[in-house]
């Protein structure tokens, strides 16, 4: 690839007339606290630092955010060549990001070059209905919401926890996590920030309608809950799920096995809390729906429409080009689609995302909307550093807060 090319020339006499009025917080807002400590009084100093930050975002592609002047760190390395430092959460990676910086009377300049695959894609328009929650400074844990997840089975655990860690990533103050006793053990070890909390079972890993109390309870002072991922198909569990999600008064996020169980009681969901978001992909909204998985593909957007209305509830049908769908007709279509989500799990995540954001006071059409879209930056993100293959659901969970917080 070719690489990218930048110049940029500072007057120094110009820096230096700027420190003169405005003293440290002018050096504040370009330079970090090591390169101030480096550069001393040096204007000289000062001013090519400006340059080459100047020429790092000229070098980068257009329609990319150019980062911050402070996330870009420029001290001399070992052979005294400058050594660029990105901080984590902007387009740019700063792996091998190459700056010269040459004085001549007073002048400084800099040229910058950046290997094409080091500028990372562009975050670009963000999506009708996108909206991160309020983060005030003085928030605690319980701010930012309580999100319950009833999740897992025996051989499905990873769901409980891809699904309660999602939730946790969206910046949920609590979450507290609902498995059938017989797996509590695992996920007790497996999980240390979520809180996990063992519900009677009818049979080994199966929660079902006997558990429909102890479940209860847990849901007790929800401000969001996920119910589905990995929970199995057993009968006790649909009776549970039909019992328990009329009963149940925060914004819900029902996935995967919760909708197959709601699709044998399909009369069911127009009577369901409009507060619910369904996260169906192709297949499940078949059998949501009734129709044929080809006919749900042919036509994804006005299908998705006509069934958010028909439901009255927020539909996110999920694949390349996910569309969010409200039941009051606003539809947007996610922008960003890779696949490097292609692997199992990764829809727990979104689950869990989508139910922290509702957490935190997000109406469901836009946390279903900025939960998918974050999805989608962080599949992206891990595209560029990993590949499209291998990535795993749990690769995800420490980009989220990364996207969230080059979105503020």
């Amino acid at each position: 690839m070719t690489p990218r090319v930048g110049v940029d020339v500072a007057a120094i006499p110009r820096i230096a007339e700027a420190h003169r009025r405005f003293g440290s917080r002018f050096l504040h807002k370009f330079l970090s606290d090591r390169e101030i400590a480096y550069c001393g009084e040096s204007p000289e100093r000062w001013a090519g630092r400006w340059a080459a930050k100047e020429a790092i975002g000229k070098a980068m592609p257009s329609g990319v955010p150019r980062p911050r002047m402070r996330d870009v760190e420029i001290l001399p390395s070992g052979d005294g060549r400058p050594h660029v430092r990105v901080a984590p959460a902007t387009t740019l990676t700063g792996r091998s990001v190459d700056v010269s910086i040459a004085h001549d009377g007073h002048f400084a300049v800099a040229v910058a070059v950046i290997p094409e695959a080091e500028a990372i894609h562009s975050d670009g328009e963000l999506p009708d209905g996108f909206r991160l929650p309020d983060r005030p400074r003085d928030g605690h844990k319980g701010t930012f919401g309580t999100v319950v997840v009833l999740a897992g089975s025996q051989g499905f655990t990873g769901a409980a926890y891809l699904a309660g860690m999602g939730a946790a990533r969206a910046g949920a103050g609590i979450v507290r996590l609902l498995v059938a006793q017989s797996i509590y053990p695992i996920l007790a070890e497996k999980c240390t920030e979520v809180i996990v909390g063992p519900v009677p079972e009818v049979s080994p890993g199966v929660v079902g309608h006997a558990s429909l109390s102890g479940v209860l309870r847990g849901f007790a002072g929800a401000d969001a809950g996920v119910i589905g991922p990995g929970i199995g198909r057993d009968a006790s569990t649909r009776r549970l799920i039909e019992d328990l999600v009329p009963r149940v008064a925060a914004p819900l996020v029902l996935d995967a096995d919760a909708l197959n169980l709601l699709s044998e009681h399909r009369a069911l969901l127009p009577r369901l809390s409009p507060q619910i978001v369904l996260t169906p992909h192709p297949a499940e909204f078949g059998r949501l729906s009734g129709l044929e998985t080809s006919a749900v593909q042919q036509d994804r957007r006005g299908i998705a429409s006509r069934f958010a209305k028909a439901w009255n509830k927020v539909v996110v049908l999920k694949g390349a080009g996910t569309v969010i769908a409200a039941p009051d007709g606003r539809v947007t279509l996610n922008p960003v689609s890779t696949a490097a989500l292609a692997s199992g799990g990764t829809g727990d995540v979104l689950a869990g995302l989508i139910g922290g954001l509702m957490a935190q006071k997000l109406p469901p059409f836009e946390a279903a909307v900025t939960g998918v879209h974050l999805h989608g930056l962080a599949g992206m993100d891990l595209e560029a550093s990993l590949g499209q293959a291998g990535v795993l659901a749990s690769d995800l969970l420490p980009q989220i807060p990364r996207v969230m917080e080059r979105l503020r």
